[in-house]
């Protein structure tokens, strides 16, 4: 039995040699800081679509205004409907695995997400316009399930969004796998408040107005609805701005249990990380510590103070 959240990675990142010239590109964030939370289901996209290993190396190619082509770089060989046949095929066969995320492999022609290569069929320039043919078909499939590409995840800011979004379709999934009634997702909509807050406040009315009018909309289509708002809410980042205004909210269920001294205390740092001065975890551990000190229940439910584990540190920068 697979143990984790299922997630797609193109297989050269995790150690697989599979790459055109017989290497691979492991990435060790993923194979060594994610590996106890996830499941890994690596794709190769030229190998799984029959190209050989060592291989000739390939290109996206496309005049303006033309599709892009899929051209082997020495032998102009036009690999598009061998690929395009392949890919049309296997994101079928991925939705039943359930994946929640994928990474892609950056630059690559056909699992590149963002800012491809784009070559003109004279070979003589090129652009940073194109994604990769594996990775165009898998977002068109899948279009609520979280992607990026491994050199971003470097980034702090967007690897946390990323894993968060992913642990955000797990926990949704979870949540329709229990059948839910409509009081189950008075509940569910209920602890998300804060972190639905932190990323997108009018999507968040949205899903409340929905929510309330939900007792006059087929439970199918309600779902349907808010799952898609929900998922929609968390790719917009979470800012300091937005989530000083979370912890500001949150300082209101304290306003009849803090002492004065530490109301200050936690405003001072609030202060100090509305000033880019510590990280989010500083607040946060002081704010928990008063939710567990004075037993306030409502706040012990949002998911916004763990939405994914400690461990992963992905709250940890300024």
């Amino acid at each position: 039995m697979n143990e984790g959240i299922p997630l797609g990675v193109s297989s050269c990142l995790l150690g697989n040699p599979v790459r055109y010239d017989g290497g691979h590109q492991r990435d060790r964030y993923i194979t060594d800081t994610l590996a106890p939370y996830f499941f890994f289901v690596p794709v190769c996209p030229e190998v799984e679509s029959g190209l050989p290993v060592p291989r000739e190396t390939m290109r996206l190619v496309a005049a303006e205004g033309e599709p892009v082509r899929l051209i082997t770089s020495r032998t102009a060989q036009d690999l598009t409907e061998q690929m395009e046949s392949w890919c049309r095929q296997r994101v079928e066969e991925l939705a039943s695995e359930e994946l929640c995320g994928f990474i892609f492999k950056k630059d690559s022609p056909s699992s590149g997400l963002h800012r491809v290569k784009l070559y003109h069929p004279s070979g003589q320039s090129s652009r940073r316009e194109g994604r990769g043919l594996f990775a165009e078909a898998f977002v068109g499939r899948f279009p609520l399930i979280p992607v990026e590409e491994e050199g971003r995840l470097h980034d702090a800011h967007l690897r946390e969004n990323f894993i968060e979004r992913v642990f955000a379709l797990k926990r949704w999934r979870d949540f329709l796998s229990e059948d839910p009634d409509y009081r189950a997702l008075i509940q569910f909509h209920t602890a998300q408040k804060l972190l639905m807050m932190a990323h997108d406040p009018s999507k968040y009315q949205a899903m409340g107005r929905l929510v309330a009018q939900g007792k006059e909309v087929p439970r199918d289509e309600l779902l349907n609805t808010y799952g898609r708002l929900y998922l929609q809410a968390l790719q917009s980042f979470a800012t300091v701005k937005k989530n000083t205004n979370v912890l500001q909210h949150i300082l209101g269920y304290f306003r009849e249990h803090l002492t004065s001294d530490e109301k200050a205390e936690l405003l001072e740092i609030l202060e100090d990380y509305r000033a880019h001065q510590v990280p989010i975890t500083v607040p946060l551990t002081l704010v928990k510590h008063y939710i567990r000190k004075y037993g306030i229940a409502y706040l012990q439910g949002q998911v916004y103070l763990s939405p994914h584990p400690a461990e992963l540190m992905l709250r940890n920068h300024v």
